[in-house]
């Protein structure tokens, strides 16, 4: 992809300079970014399913020149080349940014037990529509509902009982549209993303298309949704279309209220972000719809909260998203804040919408792990490669929650750490009276001198807080553990001690690229039970397996 990205993104390296400014001024908290305005986009398709049980995956065409069907579109671009022999460069500063909040030794509360455990798609997969080796990165995407588990792994997606038995899979992602006509049904994509949106109690899929669309140069992109009609998977689904003009890179759906509100990033050589919002209740009834889209520049890779649970923001309420500061392109690999914005979409008059901000939130200062992204330093036995950690942003998911009379945003990202591995640092936020984030406690989670990094977050209904991570560092394969707190623990500490979802039993040493993102969802049978997933290399493998696992907390244990 990175020479579609090099010619689309060419006349925007003038721009870098201008941006610069506007970037240093909001990190030093002397003004707001400006957003441009919001454009409306109709769908330019819609309908409702077959059920998605009974679709085949058929001749798919890929998503451009010398793609297989399982298709394209790896986000961010994949250096590749032979194997690494030195790490990226990482803090030569002599000290660690934000030492003072770190764990350095696990909690001594008992591990979180671990109640489901079973390989996803990759190596070793085998479904009623056969086998699944995937392509670098996984981009792994799970949501699970009151029966199910769906999980789509680049361009490949399977469903699961909660036991693991494969119901359905693997095929094509794309395969949900087929019948639907146009580039969502002829294009297979990475990068698409699956949530449950359970105060609807329906499925949402998101897959973006990279490869420009020749015949349509003013909206060259197009973003695909299908959201279930019913509470069943393998049921019918209202599909839509809705184009593009700028690229739609590494989107993270959330469900708010109002809205899917699904960010997205322009491109890697420039910081530019986008924030769209999909006319959530008129997609639940399969009814036309809009999308309104706010450009935003000088940002890093934007998150907005995504609701765990059934409490309710107030009516009205705006939308947090969040991003982490600094910027890799201009060098600067360090901060001291989190960046707040609020987002108000208005469906009756669009030029209501807007998206107020950034405010920064001071938080312990930090130094992106790896020195960022599409870059290299986990180490693993046996090989020079070593493994990217995407250190420089908020990963997937900012998680909402409102209950116990309070209102929680929680996040994480990757750092640097005084031991010289890496480790996951971990926020909560509250909102105040008048819906301002402030930060409530944050953590660096770094026991010992390996790395564990680019995790996934969430908050179960008693407050608390578990997060799944990747574990690795020589003389350790990577894989993938589990840690977490009480709500009434000490703040900034995870007090249970490490859960063991899956070890690794090989090096990686096909590329740099290391999932991209892994994934943690709220079980909303119980509200209580934390599922995660994340790669590993089976023995002798050349490429990776993914493990999904369901742990729950002590004293969350009843169904609500």
């Amino acid at each position: 992809m990175s020479e579609i990205r090099a010619g689309y993104h060419k006349w925007r390296v003038r721009e870098l300079a201008a941006t610069a400014i506007v970037l240093a001024a909001v990190q030093a908290g002397r003004m707001h970014t400006k957003s441009h305005a919001v454009t409306v986009h109709h769908a330019a398709a819609f309908d409702v399913s077959p059920p998605l049980g009974s679709l085949r995956e058929g001749a798919i065409a890929a998503d451009g020149p010398g793609c297989a069907v399982r298709g394209c579109g790896t986000s961010p671009r994949d250096p590749g080349g032979e194997a690494d022999e030195q790490a990226s460069p990482r803090n030569e500063s002599g000290s660690t940014p934000g030492a003072a909040v770190e764990q350095k030794q696990q909690g001594d509360r008992p591990p979180a037990a671990l109640v489901e455990s079973f390989d996803g798609l990759g190596v070793g997969f085998e479904g009623p529509q056969g086998v699944s080796t995937g392509r670098n990165p996984s981009d792994n995407s799970l949501a699970v509902g009151p029966d199910h588990v769906v999980q789509i792994v680049n361009s490949r997606m399977a469903v699961f009982t909660k036991k693991g038995k494969v119901l359905y899979g693997a095929v094509a992602t794309n395969t949900i549209f087929k019948g639907f006509g146009g580039p969502c049904e002829a294009r297979n994509n990475g990068d698409a993303v699956v949530r449950y949106d359970q105060l609807a109690k329906r499925w949402l899929y998101v897959m973006p298309l990279f490869q420009r669309i020749p015949d349509r140069p003013d909206e060259p992109y197009s973003v695909c949704y299908a959201v279930s009609t019913g509470a069943d998977p393998l049921g019918p689904y209202n599909r839509y279309e809705f184009r593009r003009k700028l690229f739609p890179d590494y989107p993270r759906p959330a469900v708010w209220p109002d809205g899917y509100y699904v960010p997205t990033s322009t491109g890697d050589d420039v910081i530019q972000k986008h924030d769209c919002i999909a006319d959530r209740a008129r997609m639940l009834k399969g009814a036309d719809a809009t999308e309104q889209c706010i450009v935003i520049d000088g940002v890093n890779f934007l998150n907005n909260a995504d609701i765990d649970g059934f409490g309710l923001p107030p009516s009205g309420a705006p939308n947090i998203m969040m991003a982490t500061g600094g910027t890799q392109l201009q060098g600067k690999l360090e901060d001291d804040g989190i960046y707040a914005y609020k987002v108000h979409v208005d469906w009756e008059n669009p030029a209501n919408t807007a998206a107020s901000g950034p405010v920064k939130i001071a938080v312990a200062p930090y130094h992106y792990l790896c020195g960022g992204q599409l870059t290299n330093c986990v180490p693993q036995p046996d090989t020079t490669r070593r493994l990217d950690a995407q250190g420089d942003k908020l990963m997937q998911r900012l998680v909402y929650r409102n209950g116990n009379g309070r209102e929680s945003i929680v996040g994480l990202h990757s750092v640097d750490t005084s031991a010289g591995g890496g480790g996951v640092r971990w926020y909560e936020f509250r909102l105040d009276g008048k819906r301002d984030p402030y930060l409530f406690q944050q953590g660096t989670y770094a026991p010992d001198a390996f790395y564990r990094w680019m995790g996934s977050i969430g908050i179960d209904r008693q407050g608390n807080i578990g997060m799944g991570y990747s574990f690795g560092g020589t003389p350790n394969f990577a894989g993938q553990r589990f840690a977490a707190r009480l709500a009434g623990d000490p703040p900034g500490v995870l007090s249970l001690r490490e859960t063991v979802l899956v070890e690794g039993e090989a090096s990686q040493t096909t590329g740099s690229r290391w999932e991209d993102y892994a994934t943690t969802a709220m079980d909303p049978s119980d509200d209580c039970t934390f599922w995660y997933v994340g790669d590993y290399l089976k023995k002798g493998a050349a490429s990776y397996s993914t493990r999904i696992g369901a742990f729950r907390l002590p004293g969350c244990l009843a169904p609500r």
